[in-house]
């Protein structure tokens, strides 16, 4: 007889061995396969991160335990090493001389970057209206200004601001002004950092004028007519529809031309030397002159750790910046 029990629950069966509930080798807990690690990323990226390491990892551990050593002549040739902490920072920050390069330095890269921004904005604008011929005309030689050697182009603007032989002292002359004979125009740190300030522009302006151009490119014709339409001028066709489009591209355009300015080197170096009497110098070139002139490398190298502290102090604001424009978008 059989007897039947209401509201028992059902027994559990166990399942067979090898059933689809047992684990196999390779399998998950419900028999599907796990995928095995891929190492090829972590392969392809290695050469780059060791790179890294090497070429810019060991000099920046390197830098940094020299700026904690008093290394100068007498150390070379002795072969010794004198640990002195962090007395070659205080010595920095407690000096005025280089508080004057500090400001010197953020002033110089902010007359700089608004002049690069306003003048290759305004080239690519210009761009996006010409004609094919006048375009490929004006786009061949920006890149040829935008391709040459630093050196070569310092070299060049050395030329026309020479005091006997200048191109400019000639125009001065031809134009009518009195005391350009033999004038010298590197006679101030500031002259010397405005005929920089000339050069950097000229070579950096072609970089945004030209990425400018490529990016008016891809908005769409509809939006200049509904605009023209509605009878916005040029600026404010600027204003409502190329400036709210393209702030990508500003905001990344600016934050490299900081970087590009704020580490100028070969050209103040090569048109003066950071002088007279080192008033053209910024962080870089006084970094340079501390160790390989005046021979303290301890104090150079404190320098320029300071120098990349506060370049990424600097830098975090505008990092937030663009934070926030990224999260409202």
């Amino acid at each position: 007889m059989t007897v039947h029990t209401q509201g028992a629950a059902p027994v559990a069966k166990e399942p067979p061995p090898g059933g689809p509930a047992s684990g196999k080798p390779g399998q998950g807990v419900r028999g599907k396969p796990t995928r095995p690690v891929n190492w090829l990323p972590y392969v392809l990226i290695a050469p780059a991160v060791l790179s890294l390491l090497v070429f810019l990892g060991y000099p920046l551990v390197r830098n940094v335990i020299i700026s904690l050593q008093q290394l100068g002549r007498t150390e070379m040739i002795s072969r010794t090493t004198v640990w002195t902490g962090f007395s070659n920072y205080t010595d920095l920050l407690t000096n005025d001389n280089f508080w004057t390069v500090v400001v010197r330095t953020f002033v110089f890269m902010a007359v700089n970057v608004a002049l690069i921004m306003v003048i290759g904005t305004l080239i690519g604008l210009l761009l996006n209206r010409l004609g094919k011929k006048m375009r490929l005309v004006l786009s061949l030689s920006l890149v040829m200004a935008w391709a040459m050697p630093i050196v070569a182009s310092a070299t060049v603007f050395r030329w026309l601001f020479d005091t006997q032989f200048g191109v400019m002292n000639w125009v001065m002359r031809e134009l009518g002004f009195e005391g350009y004979e033999q004038h010298n125009w590197f006679e101030s740190g500031f002259s010397t950092l405005a005929i920089v300030t000339l050069l950097i522009v000229w070579a950096s302006v072609p970089f945004v004028s030209l990425n400018l151009y490529a990016g008016l490119t891809t908005i769409s014709g509809e939006l200049y007519e509904a605009a023209r339409m509605d009878g916005a001028s040029n600026w404010r066709l600027f204003r409502s529809v190329v400036l709210p489009m393209m702030k990508p591209f500003f905001l990344i355009t600016t934050f490299l031309e900081i970087i590009w300015v704020f580490k100028a080197f070969a050209q103040i170096v090569a048109l003066n030397g950071g002088g007279p009497d080192r008033a053209s110098e910024t962080l870089p070139v006084f970094a340079y002159v501390e160790g390989m002139s005046q021979m303290s490398f301890g104090t150079a190298a404190a320098a320029s750790v300071l120098t990349i502290l506060i370049l990424l102090i600097a830098m975090s604001f505008y990092f937030r910046l663009m934070l926030k424009q990224e999260e409202e978008q």
